[in-house]
């Protein structure tokens, strides 16, 4: 805090003591049950809800793709060559190295053991280790000038998602959302897939923060195959549709009678949605995460492995109106390689690269990259 910030009680009460009192009034005023309470607004007139809404401008992205790895890539062997550094591998830094972890860093200049080539038009710089990656990089946007004085993974991943590195913050996909509703709705509009259970921080990396709870991301395990087992619940082999529905309704008057006695609570309505969505789920998702379903020659384009079936469900989500789809990659093997990065990043890089390549040049040749933000990061 600086001096100018500082100030004296005295001159703190000088300019909140009406402050102050106005909050010792509402509290007798509650306790005499003279408080006005705001009226209740009509559910069918809130706002709380996926519906596609018009925004205020016409923006030249309708959906978002988030491609996370998690652990963070070493841009100076991806994206990022410094010569220079190479030049110097082996050395000793002269300077101070002011680090957290200073125990456990080494002044040894490493330079990255890959080369690097230029690649398309715009002759982009990219490792050997993207071959996929390099075919495409005219339709890429890469930023270097990134910087952060953040080196702790909570505080990372909170600034990552939601912007903030500060925890209860709603993540940039339940905002979207809120902004802009999805264009389907028998599925979630905010899509997390994320193989193996939850990353570091599990759902708050996809919450819904101080947001009602119908913004928040639904989390898909996409180390299944199985549709039963990647959506739990979807199917109900003992009731037809018609009777779930009556069920369902029958539920929803109830809830609704609850929500009513306690000021519209917005959890309740949350949950009353959940239910909604659960049931019309039944109707699209089992088609949406079947890439069986596919030409032979676009699975074969997208590759095998767990990341390329992502990718390629993340592809059909967008096609099914999904607004905002996040692909984890490297939950359970993080790309923060602080040992052995020649084989971790090597192999890494193998597992996401062919599917990252073929997922641009489909939306591309499909016309859907025109509409669509795909961040790598």
């Amino acid at each position: 805090m600086s001096p100018s910030t500082l100030q004296s009680r005295r001159r703190f009460l000088q300019r909140n003591a009406l402050g102050i009192g106005s909050v010792a009034l509402a509290c007798l005023l509650r306790d005499d049950r003279l408080l006005a309470t705001p009226p209740a607004v009509p559910r069918e007139t809130r706002s709380f809800d996926l519906k596609p809404k018009t925004p205020s401008h016409h923006p030249s992205a309708r959906a978002m793709i988030s491609l996370f790895m998690h652990g963070g890539p070493s841009h100076v062997d991806l994206l990022d060559p410094k010569p220079e550094l190479s030049r110097r591998s082996g050395e000793d830094y002269p300077g101070e190295i002011t680090y957290s972890f200073v125990d456990r860093a080494s002044k040894k200049l490493f330079g990255s053991p890959w080369k690097f080539e230029r690649h398309g038009e715009c002759g982009m710089e990219v490792s050997e280790l993207l071959p996929h990656f390099s075919r495409i990089v005219d339709d890429v946007c890469l930023i270097r000038s990134m910087h952060t004085d953040i080196n702790g993974h909570e505080p990372s991943i909170w600034s990552m998602n939601t912007g903030r590195a500060q925890p209860g913050r709603p993540a940039l996909g339940s905002w979207v959302t809120y902004g802009l509703g999805s264009e389907n709705q028998n599925l979630p509009g905010f899509i997390a897939m994320c193989p193996g259970g939850y990353p570091i921080q599990e759902s708050q990396n996809w919450q819904s923060g101080f947001l009602p709870g119908v913004y928040q991301g639904t989390y898909i395990d996409t180390r299944h195959t199985d549709l039963e087992k990647l959506i739990e619940h979807i199917r109900n082999d003992y009731t037809s549709l018609p009777a779930q529905r009556a069920q369902l309704d029958l539920l929803q008057q109830l809830n609704a009678r609850h929500q009513q006695k306690r000021s519209e609570d917005a959890q309740i309505e949350a949950r009353i949605q959940s239910f909604e969505l659960a049931y019309r789920m039944q109707m699209d998702a089992t088609d949406a995460f079947d890439i069986a379903k596919e030409p032979e020659h676009i699975r074969s384009m997208y590759g095998e492995g767990t990341q390329a079936r992502q990718l390629l469900v993340a592809r059909r989500l967008l096609e099914k109106g999904v607004r905002f789809i996040q692909v984890w990659h490297g939950a359970g093997q993080p790309w923060d390689n602080h040992d052995d990065i020649e084989v971790n990043h090597r192999r890494l890089a193998k597992e996401s690269d062919q599917a990252i390549g073929a997922l641009l040049k489909d939306l591309k040749q499909r016309g859907m990259l025109e509409d669509t933000l795909v961040i790598w990061g």
